[in-house]
């Protein structure tokens, strides 16, 4: 008997190591080089703030990833089943409303000058929304002939150029997770001029190009690099023009949406902190595909709930630092200064939370 069971575990275990090892899967990791993390200490310490913060619209949002604020102070989000809605955040219950849908999942928002809303829809594409009639055209969602399948934040010039990523040309929003196991660059931060129709590939080779930000002057553009845990700075004037460096790197967390307050800060949201679990086999292809095999067959994840914002000044030194470590807020996607406040966005809440600027120290 004892023999019998001996062999049933023999076998289990040749059997476990051969699907480890070899069972097919569709990733095609790269080595990767694990920057250095600091950890949830010193400026980045865990705190409570966001969690005790106010909720906005709370109970009638479905994961509003980032937030955008027309001119008269109205709320704009995009939610998980591709609704466009608007609010008072003041009010958000009387004045909650429908706006449009883009039949996709609407992920950056910017208001352009001549005054439409731009979405970066991760279906659909970069998309135009005329807030007051409900219409809705795409303005890019290919290039050079194939469509783009991960469309995922913008930022717009002062000249109404658009600035936007393309996250990855392996995986779209269905699989970003597989796109983290394999951490394959194909990431691109593109601009588009809609008045000349003129689309332009800025950067690529990027490790899921997410959150843009355009800094001062125009004087540069930063590009959240989520799965590198960095920030990518392309310059775009002065002698240092068509240069590409890092603005802050070896990051805590994996980078989301980015946003620039117009003079002294960017606002930077993480959707998750980096964990242990999260940098696994990075520096081999073959453990990672094992990894990949473990974590499905165990159907477990390396993400953990807890909320995560930070505020950069122009030196890429920490400024402010916004978490909820209880994770009653999670999945923080965006961070956006709107008039006298700061709104913050998400993937899986149902609501938005507001910080004074007054206690944002």
């Amino acid at each position: 008997m004892i023999r019998i069971v001996s062999i049933g575990l023999g076998l289990i275990i040749v059997g476990l190591a051969g699907y480890l090892s070899f069972w097919p899967v569709p990733i095609d990791p790269l080595a990767f080089e694990t920057p250095n993390n600091p950890g949830l200490v010193g400026p980045y310490a865990e705190n409570e703030r966001l969690t005790e913060a106010e909720r906005i619209a709370d109970g009638l949002l479905n994961g509003p990833e980032d937030t955008a604020m027309d001119s008269d102070g109205t709320i704009f989000t995009g939610l998980l089943d591709g609704r466009i809605v608007s609010f008072d955040p003041d009010d958000a219950v009387a004045t909650f409303t429908e706006v449009a849908n883009t039949g996709g999942r609407p992920l950056g928002l910017q208001f352009h000058p001549d005054g439409y809303l731009v979405i970066a829809d991760a279906f659909e594409g970069l998309l135009a929304l005329d807030t007051d009639s409900g219409e809705i055209r795409v303005l890019v969602d290919s290039y050079q002939g194939t469509r783009m399948i991960f469309v995922d934040d913008v930022d717009i010039g002062q000249d109404g150029t658009i600035w936007f990523s393309d996250a990855s040309q392996r995986w779209d929003l269905h699989d970003n997770i597989t796109d983290f196991f394999e951490r394959r660059p194909t990431g691109r931060l593109f601009s588009y001029h809609p008045g000349l129709d003129e689309l332009t590939l800025q950067l690529d080779d990027l490790y899921f190009a997410n959150g843009v930000a355009l800094g001062p002057g125009g004087a540069y553009v930063l590009v959240n690099e989520t799965f590198a845990y960095r920030i990518s700075r392309l310059w775009l004037t002065g002698p240092r023009a068509g240069e590409h460096d890092l603005f802050a790197e070896a990051l805590p967390g994996a980078p989301d949406n980015l946003s620039f307050n117009g003079y002294d800060t960017f606002w930077v949201a993480f959707a998750v902190p980096r964990t242990d679990a999260a940098d696994v086999a990075n520096g081999s292809p073959f453990f990672r595909k094992m990894y990949f095999r473990l974590a499905n067959l165990l159907n477990a994840t390396p993400v953990v709930a807890h909320g995560f914002t930070v505020g950069f000044n122009l030196d890429g030194e920490v400024t402010h630092n916004f978490q909820s470590a209880s994770g009653e807020v999670w999945m923080t996607t965006s961070i956006n200064q709107h008039n006298d406040g700061l709104y913050v966005g998400n993937l899986l809440n149902d609501f938005v939370v507001r910080l004074p600027l007054d206690g944002a120290e």
